[in-house]
């Protein structure tokens, strides 16, 4: 069932949203974080978000990774924190305009996961 919500996930659309759009419910979270075992549920200043810690051979690796990120977070107008250290990528997705986390942000994780292939 996770591989199938990822699949969902990773192909499905990341839609515009706005400051009334509804954050994730605490019903809702446990099959989507199920289904990105790699993120990490953290709250930071007491908003909701997705983390998680991508590890590289070298800083070259990771930088390339980065950029990917970026361009992904261009195509659907949806950018997540990015830290570029070496060898390491964190990113985290959370939808700022909620001050929480948007299903959006459950489909730009499982497209972040999709970059590695």
């Amino acid at each position: 069932m996770s591989e199938e919500i990822f699949c969902q996930l990773a192909e499905g659309a990341c839609e515009a949203c706005r400051a009334d759009a509804p954050q994730v419910s605490e019903r809702e979270l446990p099959p989507l974080l199920a289904a990105l075992p790699e993120w990490q549920l953290c709250v930071i200043g007491e908003i909701k978000q997705l983390q998680r810690l991508f590890v590289f051979k070298n800083f070259v690796e990771a930088q390339a990774f980065t950029n990917r990120v970026a361009e992904l977070a261009e195509q659907h107008n949806h950018h997540p924190a990015i830290l570029l250290e070496w060898g390491k990528v964190t990113v985290t997705w959370w939808t700022h305009k909620i001050h929480g986390l948007h299903r959006n942000d459950f489909v730009m994780a499982a497209k972040t996961d999709r970059l590695l292939l």
